[in-house]
């Protein structure tokens, strides 16, 4: 008998029960809230007219105008209703704000035969009243289905109309994108069209409310927007059901020790190290071809981001060379954010793999048989997904390539560049990369068959097949959208995919990755993984999946959308409060500590004569395991810190509406997304690369080559702290306070960006770079073929 007697006793079914109801719940108010979204989706005009009736632009011509903004990829280089890259403007903001000031120059002269600069205060005021008000209004005509335009507004699509024509069309090139980028002037008017229509959006009152249909945003006082009353109200009521939530699940983690990362007693038998004494398959050899994948996709995406950095502090060199003209802003940002989806998602598919053969194996096996057990063709299937995605990598980088430069004429959204980001791969590769996960899903059913056919098996390994079936399942959303879909729709969608898929159920995926890791090296029973498995879930599933809609406050939504998301979205802070008591737990089990509800854990150290615990007495079996994977535990504690740190702090810091309003699309998201995206899922994905090398290889090799995988953990996460405390945090509190002073548009304007202490920041941050990349990056990658290449040796352990 390999586990505890606790472990014996079969987990409370209403474990699974909880997890099925919540992710019911949780999936049926957010499919409420999507469905929502097509009827409260601002509308498109089948036609705009002038004050005086003259046809202005046509609903044809907004999207087409769409086409532009997405075939070209535009949202990867400024952003529109706050979504998307920061280095060009929010181009819906910044029609807003030039529209603001041709009405208040228009009405300035019809009213006192002046420009707005002569007048004198009062009629200054006067005339900026008369613009809030003339703005303030919504002239749609839903049964005409007519859009009618004041003269200041007719007259800002005139004037931006030839503005825009020379931002994208003439020899004075914009920011990090090369000069004449789209010099076809029927392009250039239909996104200004499009333009147009998402600026007015954002100020005319949707019928019956107070508020605009994107709710009063961006802040743009001289437009009359203004926080509306729901953005202060529910921040408020947020903040409430945060105190309650936090207090509810730290009283549950106090009140039943069990929950956690618990091994078994000392008392009674111990969990069993399945490593030991492991040979491993055909098909777990070819993991460490993945691995090398990994390492690579990883290098590539840093590169980017370091190309990506200096573009924020020499958008117009590199360096003296001109990057742009080859490798403009907008392809670079969609390479880095799409390389850091796919080398983390390989990390976990490789962890899948490898894992799965080990917990479907049987407890005191050596290996041999199970070797001769695995399902026959499961390394030639592993084999042809490696294949299949290296064709979905690279081939979808190059139609990103051809998309951007109008290489691919009409098929740009299918082969080229789709134009939402993080969804930037054409509609073919989106399909093959599905296709992809259901020949992973296969060959995980393969292997983990033999632990679902056993009698009396734990949930684990099912749990382990049904997360997995969420991987693929839950990638479908994204191709539940068009490039004619109505940008909030193609939002709504796109988060499923960001939040639901790669921060969400790749999330529950690496708990469970996690959980096995734990469970094969025999540091905590079936059970305990179990039940960490579905409290994850439960706390995940039950304030993630609508708080969803957090990222939906100020994209065409209505306030019941902000009302579920704002609380719920709060209480995703309780899950990343208690990781960080799992990276404290997770020390302990580095330490090879014994006992688990308060008992004693002895100090190991290692002697000539072999692995010990403080008396000298030969360590347990789960306490080697422990050692053997020290580093692949310390990214598991980096996890742990960076989860509540990154997801946690600056992501609560920006999920209250009130904040979001101001700060929506400023470097405070990016410090978020560097220290969530990769603190988060990058540190586990690299957890799982180090438990697979570690299984790899021979004692002899890693011991010679650990000195690179110590240097790369510490290089990372002091260059990505540098990044946070040197640039990422400082200056977008800068930009926050520069947007609540003077409005959205000042602090996204490059007079701010690109001088002063805002300036002086992104240079800064080029040391902070250096030390992620070349003593971070360089030494991991090197590590991790060093360890692929070499020769293993057996060794007993």
């Amino acid at each position: 008998m390999n586990d505890s007697i606790e472990d014996a006793r079969p987990l409370n079914k209403w474990w699974r029960h909880a997890a099925v109801l919540v992710a019911i719940g949780g999936f049926a108010v957010l499919s409420f809230v999507t469905v929502r979204t097509y009827r409260d989706a601002p509308p498109i005009p089948g036609h705009v007219l002038d004050a005086d009736g003259a046809p202005l632009f046509s609903g044809d011509d907004v999207l087409a105008g769409q086409d532009v903004f997405l075939q070209y990829a535009l949202m990867e280089h400024g952003s529109l209703w706050g979504h998307g890259a920061y280095l060009g403007p929010d181009y819906s903001a910044t029609y807003l704000h030039r529209t603001t000031e041709v009405t208040r120059d228009g009405l300035a002269r019809a009213r006192f035969g002046k420009d707005y600069a002569q007048l004198d205060a009062e009629q200054q005021y006067a005339v900026a009243e008369a613009v809030r008000v003339e703005l303030k209004q919504n002239r749609y005509d839903a049964a005409t289905d007519t859009l009618r335009f004041t003269a200041g507004e007719a007259a800002s699509f005139v004037a931006q109309k030839f503005e825009w024509r020379a931002y994208f069309g003439s020899d004075t090139a914009p920011p990090g994108l090369p000069p004449r980028f789209i010099d076809d002037m029927a392009k250039t008017d239909a996104l200004t069209a499009y333009f147009a229509w998402a600026a007015w959006a954002t100020v005319a009152p949707r019928p019956g409310t107070e508020a605009s249909y994107t709710n009063n945003w961006p802040y743009e006082p001289a437009a009359g927007n203004t926080p509306s009353t729901a953005s202060y109200f529910w921040s408020a009521m947020s903040l409430l059901t945060l105190l309650g939530g936090l207090g509810a699940v730290l009283f549950a983690m106090g009140r039943f020790p069990f929950l956690g990362w618990q091994r078994p007693s000392v008392s009674g038998p111990l969990a069993e190290n399945r490593m030991l004494r492991w040979v491993l398959t055909p098909s777990q050899r070819v993991v460490g071809l993945f691995l090398a994948v990994v390492a690579l996709l990883f290098l590539l995406q840093a590169l980017c981001g370091g190309a990506l950095a200096h573009y924020r502090v020499e958008p117009g060199a590199f360096y003296g060379f001109d990057l742009a003209k080859w490798l403009p802003y907008n392809l670079l940002r969609t390479w880095h954010l799409q390389l850091a989806v796919f080398w983390i998602a390989t990390a976990w598919v490789a962890g899948g793999l490898f894992l799965a053969p080990i917990l479907a194996g049987g407890a005191g096996s050596t290996g041999g048989a199970e070797a001769r057990h695995e399902p026959k063709g499961q390394r030639l299937g592993s084999l042809i997904l490696l294949g299949a995605l290296a064709i979905v990598v690279f081939g979808s980088l190059f139609g990103e390539y051809l998309g951007i430069n109008d290489k691919l004429g009409s098929l740009w959204f299918w082969f080229g560049h789709q134009g939402s980001e993080y969804l930037d791969l054409g509609r073919f590769w989106q399909v093959l990369l599905a296709t992809g996960l259901v020949l992973w899903l296969f060959l995980m059913f393969r292997a983990l068959r033999p632990a679902l056919r056993r009698p009396g098996q734990s949930d684990l390994a099912p749990l382990f097949l049904y997360v997995a079936v969420a991987i693929p399942l839950f990638y479908v959303p994204a191709l539940f959208y068009g490039p004619h879909d109505n940008f909030a729709v193609i939002d709504n969608w796109r988060f499923w995919i960001i939040h639901l898929w790669v921060e969400g159920f790749f999330e529950l995926f690496a708990t469970v990755l996690v959980a096995v890791m734990f469970f094969v090296l025999g540091l905590v029973t079936a059970k305990s993984a179990t039940r960490v498995v579905y409290l994850d879930a439960i706390l995940y599933l039950g304030a993630g999946v609508i708080g969803t809609g957090h990222h939906w406050y100020f994209t065409g939504q209505g306030t019941l959308n902000m009302a579920l998301a704002s609380c719920f979205s709060a209480m995703e802070v309780v899950p990343l409060t208690l990781l960080t008591l799992d990276a404290w737990e997770f020390m302990r089990l580095r330490g090879g500590g014994a006992g688990a509800a308060g008992g004693a854990r002895a100090v190991s150290t290692t002697g000539a004569s072999g692995t010990t615990g403080a008396a000298g007495a030969p360590l347990e079996a789960g306490h080697a395991g422990a050692l053997r994977q020290k580093w692949a535990i310390m990214f598991l504690i980096a996890v742990g810190f960076w989860n509540f740190v990154g997801a946690g702090v600056f992501g609560f810091l920006i999920n209250l509406p009130i904040v979001s309003y101001f700060e929506m699309g400023t470097t405070l998201t990016t410090n978020h997304g560097h220290a969530a995206m990769f603190g988060v899922f990058g540190m586990l994905a690299l957890a799982v690369v180090v438990f697979c090398l570690r299984a790899i290889a021979d004692d002899r090799t890693w011991q010679r080559n650990e000195k690179l995988l110590r240097t790369g953990f510490w290089g990372l996460n002091i260059g990505l702290a540098l990044m946070m405390l040197l640039d990422l945090f400082p200056a977008g509190v800068l930009q926050l306070w520069q947007s609540i002073r003077y409005g959205y548009f000042a602090a996204r304007e490059l007079t701010f960006t690109m001088q002063g202490l805002f300036h002086t920041l992104e240079w800064v941050r080029v040391g902070a770079d250096t030390v992620f990349l070349l003593a971070g990056v360089v030494p991991l990658v090197l590590f991790t073929f060093r360890i692929v290449l070499a020769r293993r040796v057996p060794s007993p352990s």
